[in-house]
Formats: C-alpha cells, structure tokens, sequence
C-alpha cells in the first residue's frame, strides 16, 4: 500500500521515482509491499534506530534486512572503513586487509581452510554451486521447495525471465524431509554434484522451521556417500547464530558455505569459504567483479568479525530475542490474540494464526509503526547487538498497541 500523507516526503520522492525508476522501486525493498504509512526513504539510522524522511523515528526491528548486525554506523566498524578508505578502496588488486580477513574467517569457521570474497550472497551461493559442479565434474544441484537462494535465473524466486534451460539440473526436496531428500538424490543418481541447504528453513510468510539433527547428519551423510557438496546458505543466519557456521550445534560441518549480509555490519560483502577438497576447484573457476576487492567493506567485516567474538554476539543477540518472544507472547494473549513465533529468537518470525492473507498481521505492524517500531508482517525480522533491553521494551509497548487494534 503507498504512503497516504500525499504532503510526506516519502511520498514526494517516490513520485519522482516513478519518473525514472520502473516500479519506483525493485525488489525486497520495495516499501509498497508493506501496509500502509511504511517509510521508503530514511533520513538516517544509529544504533537499532532508524529515522525516516519525515522525521518519524523507529526502533528497528528488520537490521536492513539482516546485514546491521552490530548496529548501524557501528564506531569500531566505521573507524576501520574510514581508515581504510584514506588509503584506497578499489584499486588494481586488493589491499593486505584481503589477506588479513581470510585468515581471520579461517581461524573463526571451524570447516573453512579458504576464503574467497565477492559482493552480495548470490555471488557466493552461485560461486558455491559452480566450484561444486566443476569439482565433481557433475550438474545435478538439490534445492529445498521454496527456498531463496539469491536473485538469478538458477535460483530466483520469480519465474519471469527465466527458462527451463536455467534449471534444467535443478531437483527438489522438502527441507526437513529425509524420505524427500533421499528420492531426489536417487533421482539425480551419479550426476549428484551437491545439495545446498538454508541454516533453516525462512520462507516468507510462512512458519519458520529449525533443521532437525536427523536431518542434517542425513544431509551430510548423503553427500559423504556420494562425493557430492554440502553447500549451507548461511547468507541470512551467518554470524547470527553461531560464530563458527549456523549447524555447528547440530555437529554438522559443509564443504562450503556462503556467506554475506551480516558480515561487514552493511558494508557490501560476501564470502565462500570451503575445505581442502575445493581448494582446486575454486582457482578453476572464474568469480569476479570489478569491486569484489574493495578494501572499505573487508576493514568493515575484520572489524566486525572481531567485535562479535570479543562480546559473543549470538548469545547477546539470543537473550534480547527471548526477552521479544516471551513479551510478545504474553501481550497477544492479554489481548486474546493466537500468533505463532517460530525460528531463532535472533531472528524471530510472527505470524497470527487464522491469517491467511496476512490481515491481521498488517493492521498490527501499521499501528505499532505508528507507536515507533519497525516490523515486519510476514518476513523473518533481525535483532542486533546495539539492542538494548529497554529497546526491545520500547518494541513491546508499541506491539501491545498494535495487539489492542487487531483485537478491536
């Protein structure tokens, strides 16, 4: 729904944008998706706070859709991005800081003995399944239903543009399934060249499912027996969960794992990062761009890498999400409401129950935007380390308004 303040200056700019930009917006952030009074344009943002174009100020609850991890406009991060800057950013080859970070992700990821680096996570769940396919010499790639994987024709979520030829040696399985993912590895038989698999399973709009551990050890299992890669997306949950990878708590390690959003706190970064048995394959490949060196976003990622293990991130970031799930939970039944919250409490979904259309979930996130907190009505929302416990407070008091509203 478009903003209906028609003297706003969100509104204002997004007419220009419609001059110039098709859609006035592209993709996931595109603020006409959200109900009614969300912001496209922001002013500013600090800490777990955002401030939009027309000066409302928010809490902030979606991190920029994952990559603020740390806080935005974290000092420690922005002091070695400044620093780094004075010295150079795009140059004819990287700066000794390249060096310094994939050491820093080896030595911090139990599985990873390389790294390699590129921009956004499509470039690393692509480079991973390319690096998988050349090492093995085979095509077939298994890929859970509805599961995002990044934003090109292998693996886009929309179909326009795209031809069959694109996915052609895609198969499918359900995430969780283990009967599922047998027959599709049975299906792809000796052709198999890995099976890529999200941290969890976040399907917009839908219950968020945490792997099993039967699961995992199957996954790996299936791909020891095969020679094929366990690739894991950890785009999204990377370094929120677990510092070492997002199925370390499950004793579950890939052969290679891609990497992005939160790693340099929103400077632009992605990583692969695999075992020795990719080494070779990953110098065959060609992967680069013309800014995949930027020296400014590996400062950034060293700097934050380096902050989330000295204060344990995910345990901090874990405590906040229980203090937001158990408060959540308590003022929807006050009010005689049923959601459901599912996923990690560091990226927590909910969703009410009896909503298929996400009514109710968008009349509740456009009254607590109005009582200053960001939500989001039916994608997996972000925590960061800069939330504070009166943050997420502030977060409940403006839930519980939009709690009464649903109710009235």
């Amino acid at each position: 729904m478009p903003d209906t303040n028609l003297n706003s200056a969100d509104t204002a700019l997004r007419a220009r944008a419609r001059r110039v930009i098709p859609g006035g917006q592209w993709g996931h952030l595109d603020a006409s998706r959200l109900p009614d009074g969300y912001p496209q344009y922001f002013a500013s943002a600090e800490g777990c706070h955002l401030v939009d174009v027309d000066g409302r100020r928010f809490v902030d609850l979606m991190c920029s859709w994952g990559p603020i991890v740390l806080g935005h406009r974290h000092p420690l991060v922005e002091e070695a991005a400044a620093a780094q800057a004075r010295l150079g950013d795009c140059m004819n080859g990287p700066a000794p800081v390249l060096v310094e970070l994939a050491e820093l992700m080896v030595d911090l990821i139990p599985h990873a003995d390389w790294c390699i680096f590129g921009k956004n996570g499509t470039d690393a769940t692509t480079a991973c399944v390319t690096i998988a396919r050349a090492a093995t010499g085979r095509r077939k790639v298994l890929v859970a239903r509805g599961a995002y994987h990044g934003a090109v024709p292998w693996c886009s979520p929309s179909v326009a543009g795209v031809t069959a030829e694109d996915r052609a040696h895609l198969l499918l399985f359900d995430y969780n399934d283990i009967e599922s993912l047998q027959a599709a590895v049975e299906q792809a038989g000796p052709d198999l060249a890995a099976i890529i698999v999200s941290a969890y399973r976040h399907d917009m709009g839908q219950k968020q499912v945490l792997p099993t551990a039967a699961f995992a050890q199957r996954v790996r299992a299936l791909c020891d027996e095969t020679h094929a890669a366990l690739i894991l997306d950890d785009v999204r949950a990377g370094f929120r969960l677990h510092l070492g990878g997002s199925w370390e708590p499950l004793g579950v390690r890939p052969d290679m794992a891609a990497w992005s959003k939160a790693i340099a706190n929103g400077h632009p970064l992605s990583a692969v990062t695999g075992t020795d048995r990719f080494r070779e394959a990953a110098t065959q490949v060609f992967t680069t761009g013309s800014f995949w060196c930027g020296s400014v976003p590996m400062a950034a990622a060293v700097a934050t890498l380096t902050e989330l293990r000295r204060i344990d991130g995910p345990a901090r970031m874990h405590a906040l999400g229980e203090r937001l799930r158990a408060g959540l939970t308590a003022r929807a039944a006050h009010h005689g409401l049923a959601i459901d919250q599912s996923g990690p409490v560091q990226m927590p979904t909910m969703l009410f129950e009896n909503d298929p259309e996400w009514k109710k979930g968008f009349a509740f996130c456009a009254e607590a935007l109005r009582h200053g907190a960001y939500l989001h009505p039916k994608h997996n929302m972000f925590l960061s380390c800069a939330h504070t416990e009166a943050d997420i407070d502030a977060v409940l008091h403006a839930a519980d308004a939009g709690f009464r509203h649903v109710a009235r």
